[in-house]
């Protein structure tokens, strides 16, 4: 039972982390490898838990720091469009973010952007929790696959903050940036690219 607190809490802080903390299903990897004899899926289940719960918790954050502080309100109308975009095609929404959770790629910048649009948690919640429910499943039976044919001693644990890492951390948050500054009326309505300039007397966050 400590062992299952630990887990959670510890995937729980991992994913309100906004940036540079390790992936979840490297983490998950770890435990398996090293927790060859517990219940695979039940670990997937703990751990799917915490890492929805912190992703909610970190997009909440993005919507009440971000949107709520730091956002001029021309800003805020703009991801209002894509908010009334997406409202309009909830099912295909899901979908998407279901086939990305199921991918290992990081999730922290998705629930950023989406905290600023202020939609409805459980659109991402619940197609992020299954994604990752099948994922960390995965990661951790294999893992523990390969307790039986590795050295145990073996250290997997290796530096995850390398400088490729670092680079795509930080080009994954100058992307959410940049997805506040694209002219989504433009983008959506008219289906081509460009970039908002701030306007005289915008420069207002209320």
């Amino acid at each position: 039972m400590i062992t299952m607190a630990v887990l959670f809490a510890a995937i729980l802080l991992l994913n309100v982390i906004p940036a540079f903390a390790p992936p979840t299903w490297m983490a998950m990897s770890w435990i398996g490898f090293n927790q060859p004899d517990q219940n695979p899926f039940l670990l997937a289940v703990i751990a799917a838990c915490a890492a929805t719960m912190g992703r909610l918790i970190l997009a909440r954050c993005s919507t009440w720091l971000v949107r709520g502080h730091l956002m001029r309100e021309a800003d805020r109308q703009n991801i209002d469009v894509v908010k009334a975009w997406l409202e309009k095609r909830k099912a295909v929404t899901a979908g998407a973010l279901l086939l990305y959770a199921f991918s290992p790629f990081p999730s922290n910048y998705l629930f950023i952007a989406y905290g600023l649009t202020r939609l409805r948690l459980w659109l991402i919640g619940v197609p992020f929790f299954f994604g990752r429910l099948a994922s960390y499943a995965v990661w951790t039976h294999f893992a523990q696959v390969a307790h039986s044919y590795l050295d145990p001693e073996l250290d997997l644990e290796g530096g995850y903050l390398g400088a490729y890492f670092v680079l795509t951390q930080l080009a994954l948050l100058g992307l959410v940036f940049a997805l506040m500054r694209i002219d989504w009326s433009v983008a959506l309505n008219e289906h081509r690219l460009c970039f908002r300039r701030p306007r005289p007397g915008e420069n207002a966050r209320t």
